[in-house]
């Protein structure tokens, strides 16, 4: 609990209350200053006495090493807005393409400086520019996509459509990441949850869900890969039936589980866990027909139909994060 503070009132019908003193010494305060007062959406209001300066950007320093590349991620989803590498003597060749594979990683962040011994990265995004819905939105999409037509290449055998779709994921990573920055700046930054309109609660939520979309993503490359295992060659007709329907069921799942996830319906949400039977049923029966096939491709087929259930399972995690919306 805070600090707390009795309302009172003037004569002309007026409330106020006093200030902590320590926190308006820490503000440099006077007699006179201005203060913005605003208004949450659950009824708080939140003082700040800084509301007409900008932020001073947060710098990161950082020492070439053998894991500057999951550093600089690190500093970068910690909101970061500047990071710079140091060396005592000359960055190397490998450091140097290191750096520049992992900022083409990362949305928004640019090399704005370098030498023989330093190299300057900024992230030059504007946060408030990137509601978590929208960034969320754009992900799905992309999962959804690599979804769709990993299970064509997959019955086809077309490796050139499964390289597309392994060549996706990295673009979903992207996303996700600038989604988990965002959400930490978020709750970081009042001003910025009240404008976006996402409490702190909900970041927590649009995390889980983030990282279950990126997930779908993944087992769609590692789908991919099994279909490159394949070398060309084609399922029988039954069982690509069987695995286009199983599919199209997953599909739906993750599809409804999202929209409900974002929309706050709750019938929508349990409607994805009531087709967990239908799976399991299409389930057994893809491994009915593998066996069918030649043994050498057996594996393969009961990998990928593997990688599509648990597909199902990340929906229904997803769905589990529904919560009815305020009215």
């Amino acid at each position: 609990m805070g600090e707390l503070r009795k309302v009172q009132r003037t004569p002309t019908g007026t409330f106020f209350v006093c200030l902590p003193r320590a926190w308006a010494d820490r503000c440099n305060l006077q007699k006179g200053a201005v203060v913005s007062i605003t208004e949450s959406g659950d009824g708080k209001l939140l003082v700040d006495a800084k509301y007409d300066t900008e932020p001073s950007p947060r710098m990161a320093i950082l020492k070439p090493s053998p894991f500057l590349g999951r550093e600089i991620i690190g500093k970068y989803l910690l909101g970061f807005d500047i990071i710079r590498i140091e060396a005592k003597e000359r960055i190397s060749f490998d450091v140097r393409d290191t750096i520049k594979k992992t900022v083409s990683r990362l949305v928004g962040l640019e090399i704005i400086e370098e030498d023989y011994s330093n190299i300057v990265l900024q992230c030059l995004l504007e946060p408030s520019s990137f509601p978590p819905e929208k960034i969320m939105r754009r992900g799905y999409t992309i999962a959804a996509g690599m979804h769709r037509d990993v299970v064509n290449a997959f019955v086809s055998g077309d490796t050139q459509l499964a390289k597309s779709v392994i060549a996706r994921d990295d673009e979903s990573n992207r996303l996700y990441f600038l989604l988990v920055r965002i959400l930490r700046t978020i709750i970081q930054n009042p001003s910025l949850s009240e404008k976006l309109g996402v409490s702190p609660i909900e970041c927590l939520d649009y995390r889980l869900a983030a990282s279950l979309v990126e997930a779908i993503g993944d087992e769609c490359a590692r789908v991919a890969m099994k279909t490159m295992e394949l070398e060309g060659k084609k399922l029988g007709k039954d069982l690509c039936k069987l695995f286009l329907e199983f599919r199209t069921v997953c599909f739906e799942a993750h599809e409804n589980a999202l929209t409900a996830f974002l929309t706050g319906d709750m019938k929508l949400a349990e409607d994805v866990r009531d087709r967990r039977d239908k799976m399991e049923k299409m389930f057994s029966s893809i491994e009915e027909g593998a066996r069918s096939q030649s043994l050498d491709v057996v594996p393969q087929i009961l990998a990928a139909a593997s990688f599509l259930r648990q597909i199902y399972e990340h929906s229904v995690d997803i769905a589990d994060l529904v919560m009815p919306r305020k009215a």
